[in-house]
């Protein structure tokens, strides 16, 4: 990919993002969702790739746009791996709260992981601690092995966990060890990058949620040189079903290597209301102003990038 294709997508998740935070507070989530679907799949016909989705809104009987296997682009090359949420945390844009972005990860072909769209159990933190984590490590053993290759004291670590009745048990044994938690509502791609950026006040990202996001986040945690490490966790026995069927298992631990292989990597991040990477979108008088996150993993580049919207 000689071209930096990420600095393309950005203006498709700006789009959906615009899309999306127009629907804030408004409590329709679903239109919401498929206002950023909208613009982000009519954007992405609009570059010249040849695009594959392998994360997206479903199988194609559950949706109509950006579906599992969806051909994107114009079919010119290169060939890529597409993983997408046009709008991550759709409740939270629905109902106004904290953390929703709008994002594009992407691959040469084969690069990307194909989940089923189930649970996997997960945890991630930046470069420096990468080496020390084990998901099948105590939640106070892994907290006080990263806090020690961080030079802190485990009083002075932050874990991001969501806030689900099924992680209260994980909730009591990190604030047992001396952490702090930090909740959020919705959305762990943000929060699962958030430890490989230390502006951010997050150390780990612990706990069950979408293998989709695993996916998402576990491209910029590569190319950042951090590390998650999931595995599958199906709630019922139809996803455990469809992890079978995808040739995957529940017994792996799966790294970001495994997550995303290569160099050749990108991830596009625009955010739609305030979170730990990025400020959400703003309406002003005669200008809407987003503000995202391209990070690359050919060059190495994270990119911050501000852009003023003139309407028209």
């Amino acid at each position: 990919m000689d071209r930096n294709l990420a600095l393309e997508f950005v203006r498709v998740t700006e789009a959906a993002a615009i899309a999306a935070a127009r629907w804030i507070g408004k409590g329709d989530a679903k239109k919401a969702d498929g206002a950023a679907v909208d613009e982000m799949r009519d954007r992405f016909n609009q570059i010249d790739f040849s695009g594959t989705v392998v994360i997206g809104e479903g199988q194609k009987d559950e949706a109509p746009e950006l579906y599992t296997g969806e051909k994107i682009g114009t079919g010119k090359a290169p060939i890529m791996d597409i993983a997408v949420d046009p709008l991550e945390c759709t409740d939270s844009v629905a109902h106004g709260r904290y953390n929703a972005l709008s994002v594009i990860a992407s691959g040469p072909r084969g690069s990307l992981l194909s989940a089923p769209d189930t649970y996997m159990e997960k945890i991630a933190v930046g470069p420096v601690a990468k080496k020390v984590i084990d998901l099948d490590a105590s939640v106070a053993t892994n907290i006080r092995r990263a806090a020690h290759a961080l030079g802190k004291k485990t009083s002075e670590m932050t874990v991001v966990v969501l806030d689900r009745e099924r992680h209260h048990t994980l909730i009591h044994d990190i604030r047992k060890a001396g952490a702090r938690v930090r909740l959020i509502t919705d959305g762990d791609v943000a929060a699962g990058v958030a430890p490989c950026m230390p502006e951010s006040g997050i150390d780990i990202l612990m706990g069950i949620g979408g293998s989709a996001e695993a996916v998402l986040a576990g491209v910029a945690i590569k190319i950042l040189g951090g590390e998650m490490l999931c595995r599958f966790k199906p709630k019922n026995e139809h996803h455990a079903e469809l992890v079978k069927k995808a040739g995957l298992t529940t017994k792996k631990i799966y790294s970001a290597n495994d997550l995303a292989k290569g160099r050749m990597l990108t991830f596009t991040a625009t955010g739609v209301i305030d979170g730990p990477l990025l400020h959400g979108v703003r309406f002003l008088e005669k200008t809407i102003v987003t503000n995202s996150l391209v990070i690359r993993g050919q060059s190495g580049t994270v990119r911050y990038l501000t852009t003023h919207h003139h309407m028209r």
